[in-house]
């Protein structure tokens, strides 16, 4: 078995290989334990912050580290690919009657490019130590990418509780490979936040209860993407134009101004229809036009009657009273969040002068 001790070149070659195949950062860190991501993963279930996520509590045990998941495990590779954008995630904030998708999710799905360009990098491993074995993650296993990344040396988790790299800012997709090979660790990584304050400001929910923590309960990209039922009324004009994600406290980040376009990485350019996409179309989607519209998106996986409930929340903000025909339409949908979602737009579509 290779030891890091004796064998730095290996990790050398494996981080070349990595920029290879795409991967802006590549980092690793010793698969241990670290008692501290457990103490805050039990302080942030505790208080209820995960939501309706019971997937997060469910295996809490194994989600506190490597070798909780995996006790053979004895080095993780961290890697991180851009999917930093070209035009300014904030200007459709101007433009209520357009609807607002978060950046990552206006090209393909993340985690088919991800997870196909991170098998690469484990055959190529695999070729170069015959008797190791190894795991492959891409946000679908219990795994903490975010403090797995700070401590491989990709950066840092910032105040908004994202990994921040000082040269692509807070725009990366994190992957992860647990090996049984030793491979040469790197230094973790040291907060860069300082005295910045930006991210917590810039939420429209306050869904940040202090620095370095989040309550999903508030938090735009939950209510969007993960809540299944109606969004809690108190909520619903801070949604403004948003549909699906939020990008609000990524996007004001400072760091971001050192951050390449992802242009490179074609699977992650935004679809034209998705840049600037106007309510209305979306408003008309019955369950096949919408799987056939978001097909290889990962906007389908939640559905078309939690997709068009986001829509209703954002054409009760428009103030456009072009869309009330649409929405009276809906306020009979079968699906009953659905028509609250369009009851309630209707109500402010007609307060519109």
């Amino acid at each position: 078995m290779v030891n890091a001790a004796t064998n730095s070149g290996l990790t050398a070659r494996l981080k070349a290989e990595a920029k290879r195949l795409g991967f802006g950062q590549c980092g690793v860190a010793p698969a241990q334990d670290d008692p501290l991501v457990g103490r805050r993963l039990d302080q942030w279930l505790g208080a209820g912050h995960h939501g309706t996520m019971e997937w997060m509590e469910a295996r809490a045990d194994v989600r506190r580290g490597p070798n909780a998941m995996w006790p053979a495990a004895k080095s993780v590779i961290a890697l991180g690919m851009s999917y930093a954008p070209e035009d300014d995630p904030l200007a459709l904030e101007a433009h209520p009657d357009k609807a607002r998708i978060s950046v990552y999710a206006r090209g393909r799905d993340y985690h088919d490019t991800l997870k196909k360009r991170l098998k690469a990098l484990a055959r190529w491993l695999v070729e170069q130590v015959p008797d190791s074995e190894l795991k492959v993650f891409v946000d679908t296993a219990p795994v903490m990418e975010k403090p797995l990344g700070q401590m491989a040396g990709l950066g840092w988790q910032g105040k908004h509780t994202n990994l921040v790299s000082r040269t692509h800012g807070s725009w990366l997709f994190l992957g992860a490979i647990y090996t049984t090979v030793e491979l040469e660790p790197d230094a973790p990584h040291d907060d860069r936040c300082g005295s910045c304050n930006a991210c917590q400001v810039a939420c429209p929910t306050d869904a940040f209860p202090a620095p370095y923590r989040l309550d999903a309960r508030r938090c735009i990209s939950y209510l969007t993407i993960e809540h299944k039922g109606p969004i809690a009324v108190e909520f619903r004009t801070a949604l403004g134009n948003r549909i699906y994600g939020c990008d609000d406290c990524l996007a004001v980040c400072p760091w971001n101004k050192f951050a390449e376009s992802a242009a490179a990485h074609r699977d992650f350019l935004p679809r034209e229809e998705l840049i600037a996409p106007s309510l209305a179309k979306f408003l008309g989607f019955d369950d096949a036009g919408f799987r056939a519209f978001f097909s290889g998106s990962p906007i389908k996986r939640i559905g078309r009657e939690r997709f068009v409930r986001n829509c209703l929340y954002a054409a009760g903000n428009s103030g456009d009273a072009s869309l009330l025909e649409q929405v009276e339409t809906l306020t009979g949908d079968p699906d009953p969040v659905v028509a609250d979602a369009a009851q309630w737009a209707e109500r402010r579509l007609k307060e519109v002068p």
